[in-house]
């Protein structure tokens, strides 16, 4: 993945504005090539499961919302035994797990750090199960952990990273990730700043993937996970231009009654994830590059 994401161009808009504005070119398309164009479907709905609402990149964990089943990650592994995705940061121990996918993205992350001189990362901890989060709990206190079940670790998209050299507050690893984590999908989960939004005390070393866009419209907004939804929810569409590539994040409410209709488009690339809450957010790119 390229880091080259310094330049991110964020436009919040309501969902009014998406239906059928398109801007004409400074050339006049051959009219009946224009009318074909214009005839031919953009989007198509679909029926998003009960469970989706529960499941995703983007659902939000801490004190009053828990890790639903749904929600559970059918791809963690132990890095340990998957040397091909932990080359060029180490393991606290060889219990350390990951979602794989996330694992990926992060190994993309280690290299363009490595390229920049920065090569003593550490993952301390990954997923984990609920007997681990109990013990750590009754280690840590409700001011740093959270209950079984409701933290972001028994997902497996979260990691505690250290350095190997200083603690993250001092170490050049925890500079690197605070200016360029966003690039590759990850945010710092619980910021000095925003203890009165998380719950959780500032955690340095906490990073959560959401993937893109939705990294970069926090960064650039300097908003919390719990912000983004919100604000999600309020204007139910943000739209963001990543790299040359245009996104769309919509939101839809989720149906109590079972499956919810969502429009995604009829040919392109878009991923779906809940809010663990009530709502399923539908993130599009134009180019047409998963997001």
């Amino acid at each position: 993945m390229k880091a080259t994401r310094l330049a991110a161009l964020v436009v919040l808009a309501v969902v009014a504005v998406k239906a059928g504005q398109h801007a004409k070119g400074w050339f006049a398309e051959p009219e009946g090539k224009a009318a074909a164009a214009d005839a031919a479907p953009k989007s198509r709905i679909v029926q998003a499961d009960a469970d989706q609402q529960y499941r995703g990149d983007l659902v939000l964990v801490d004190k009053t919302h828990p890790v639903r089943e749904a929600g559970r990650l059918d791809d963690v592994v132990n890095l340990f035994e998957h040397p091909e995705l932990k080359h060029g940061y180490g393991l606290m121990d060889t219990t350390v797990s990951l979602s794989k996918r996330v694992a990926e993205k992060w190994q993309a992350l280690a290299d363009a750090a490595r390229a920049d001189g920065i090569r003593h990362f550490v993952i301390n901890s990954g997923y984990r199960d609920e007997a681990a989060q109990k013990k750590l709990y009754a280690e840590k206190g409700s001011d740093y952990a959270l209950p079984p079940g409701y933290s972001e670790h028994n997902l497996g998209l979260s990691m505690d990273v250290g350095s190997t050299t200083a603690s993250m507050n001092a170490a050049p690893e925890g500079n690197w990730l605070s200016k360029h984590a966003w690039e590759y999908g990850f945010i710092l989960r619980y910021p000095e700043d925003k203890t009165a939004v998380t719950g959780i005390q500032f955690e340095p070393w906490h990073f959560r993937y959401v993937g893109l866009p939705h990294s970069v419209i926090m960064h650039d907004r300097g908003w919390t996970l719990e912000e983004y939804l919100a604000a999600l929810k309020e204007q139910h569409t943000l739209t963001a231009l990543v790299d040359g590539v245009s996104y769309e994040v919509d939101y839809y409410t989720a149906s109590p009654s079972g499956e919810t209709a969502i429009s995604v488009p009829a040919d392109g690339a878009y991923t779906v994830s809940g809010d663990n809450d009530d709502g399923i957010i539908v993130t599009s790119s134009a180019g047409g590059e998963k997001p």
